[in-house]
């Protein structure tokens, strides 16, 4: 097909590029974005503006919440599909097991539960059926935080990154995995096209013309951080490979699993069925000052991160209390189990083998729960590197295309173009869109979560027909003015973002930075005004392009004029 290896994997590098690329600049973008995600969760419900709790008192505060906690609706109509006859009320239904979870950067505490139901399932393969229910609570109170506060940036930004937040038949999970191998074959390809690699990592020359400056930022962002780029892909789909993408364990191979789960339990001493015998539950405070001490004694001292229990009420009831491991890299807890009756220890886990380390340390890296946040800060800025290079490589391809297209009348580059704007500029309109919306709405407004995501839909799917109506210039190799049009309606959502904050909280920068200084709600806000800043730049930089190629195009009509009326003297 080609006559040249490098020609062939330029092609790859250019198609595969393209296709994927727009699922791979929401996964950079937001996956940016979630790196702040519970910061971004203070600013979006005021509630919640309170320093990071640790583990609330299971006794005295917690145990009260569990006993109301009921069967969540949604999941209740989800199971109901799944079983034989209607289900039981939920005040019918006993709790099977419960768990608690916090980290260091958490004020607030994320509970859940499993009911169990009598009913039996439709497909008799389908075994632990549960109902499940869950909240967020205050651990300082144990008051209850409405479901309808959506959490914008561990419940919306966050999942964005490696589902697109399209659950049905988890088809997002694959479509983010498939854009991932992608990925990582653009970016061998892309080493494999440039020879000259390290000389690209210091060359950028912004006075040129577009198409060149263009490929010298995609250049040198893809080269800057390439060992981020592939390392984020490459343990992406490690840690959702046994989940989704190849989920064996559960299908092919579900009698091993389940004979696996069995064995466990035995191997552990962690009862994998209740006994039929009840029995009450012991002190879990004292089961969790135990844990700390035994924890100390290892010279690990540390808070409590999660906690579960499971047979509720019965003999065979155990509680296991893991270690938030935010001062290592590697995502462990230490976990230490106790008989939930009298509170014996049953179990500690063992010392794990190299592989499962190895495995730890990635995942923890990938999903960075520890403590640092210059790491923290280089990863927001791997991540918007990744999202310039993709950028520029759509822009690139327009540039290099759009004149010839436009000789042959096609529409190819004006469909691409239109693409990008959306991709780019509109994800950032949606973005900040969603961001207003939680500003605007009232705060006791029922469903205020949904009509939140309403929003940010809803301005993704205007700037998608923004960018396509005003796209016509890009047939006529001219630049597609939505870019500007959008950095003006992107900066303008900014800054009133920060403006709405202010006035709905009255926690101003002033206020947030220096009087109470709250740094959560202070560095949304200074993002929020250095991405309006950034933004006008940018829109008045595409405005200079415009008018410089406007100027160029009626230069270039004047002397074609010109020397057609010469022409035509001289021919008489």
């Amino acid at each position: 097909m080609f006559s040249q290896f490098r020609l062939s994997m330029t092609w790859v590098h250019t198609w595969f590029g393209l296709v994927m690329g727009f699922v791979l600049m929401i996964c950079f973008f937001f996956g940016a974005l979630s790196v702040f995600d519970r910061e971004i969760d203070r600013w979006a419900i005021p509630k919640t503006r309170f320093e990071p709790q640790p583990m609330p008192s299971f006794d005295h505060l917690l145990k009260p919440v569990f006993e109301k906690l009921r069967a969540h609706p949604v999941d209740m109509a989800a199971t109901a599909e799944r079983v034989i006859g209607d289900l039981p009320h939920p005040d019918a239904m006993p709790m099977a097991s419960l768990y608690a979870y916090t980290t260091h950067r958490d004020p607030v505490l994320a509970i859940g539960a499993e009911f169990s139901i009598p009913n039996k399932p439709k497909n008799p393969a389908d075994d632990h059926l549960h109902v499940h229910g869950w909240a967020t609570i205050d651990p300082r109170t144990g008051e209850v935080i409405p479901d309808d506060a959506l959490k914008i940036g561990s419940g919306w930004f966050y999942p964005m990154h490696y589902s697109l937040n399209w659950q049905w038949k988890n088809i997002g999970f694959y479509v983010v995995g498939l854009a991932a191998f992608i990925m990582l074959a653009a970016l061998v390809t892309g080493v494999i096209m440039h020879r000259k690699i390290f000389r690209e990592l210091f060359t950028f020359r912004p006075q040129k013309r577009t198409q060149r400056s263009t490929l010298d930022l995609h250049n040198m962002t893809g080269v800057v951080a390439l060992p981020f780029h592939f390392f984020f892909a490459f343990t992406g789909l490690i840690i959702f490979a046994a989940y989704y993408y190849l989920p064996v364990s559960g299908t092919l191979l579900k009698p091993l699993h389940d004979q696996h789960e069995i064995l466990e339990s035995e191997r552990t001493g962690l009862p994998h069925e209740p006994s039929g015998v009840a029995a009450p539950m012991a002190s879990v405070d004292a089961m969790v000052t135990e844990a700390k001490r035994r924890w100390a004694e290892r010279d690990m001292a540390g808070e409590v991160g999660y906690l579960y229990a499971d047979h509720l009420g019965d003999q065979n009831g155990y509680v296991s209390i893991y270690r938030a491991g935010s001062d290592r890299v590697a995502l462990v807890g230490e976990g230490i189990h106790f008989k939930a009756s009298t509170g014996e220890v049953l179990r500690e886990d063992p010392p794990r083998t190299a592989v499962a380390e190895i495995n730890e340390f990635l995942t923890g890296l990938h999903l960075q729960h520890f403590e640092h946040w210059l790491l923290r800060w280089l990863y927001v800025i791997g991540g918007l590197l990744g999202c310039v290079c993709i950028a520029t490589g759509f822009i690139f391809f327009v540039e290099k295309r759009k004149r010839q297209h436009a000789k042959t009348n096609s529409q190819a580059s004006r469909i691409v173009d239109a693409f990008a704007v959306t991709t780019v500029t509109g994800m950032l309109i949606a973005t900040l869109a969603i961001l207003v919306a939680n500003r605007l709405l009232p705060a006791d407004l029922a469903g205020k979560g949904s009509w939140e995501i309403r929003a940010f839909w809803g301005a993704w799917l205007l700037a998608l027909l923004h960018a396509f109506w005003r796209s016509a210039p890009v047939a006529r190799a001219a630049l597609n003015p939505a870019w500007r049009e959008q950095c003006w309606l992107a900066a303008l959502l900014a800054g009133t973002a920060v403006l709405l904050n202010w006035i709905s909280t009255g926690d101003h920068l002033f206020k947030t930075v220096f009087t109470n200084t709250y740094w959560p709600v202070a560095g949304v806000d200074l993002s929020l005004i250095v991405t309006a800043v950034l933004l006008v730049g940018a829109a008045r930089k595409l405005w200079r392009v415009e008018q410089s190629a406007a100027q160029s195009q009626l230069v270039s009509e004047e002397v074609g004029c010109n020397f057609g009326i010469n022409g035509e003297v001289n021919h008489g």
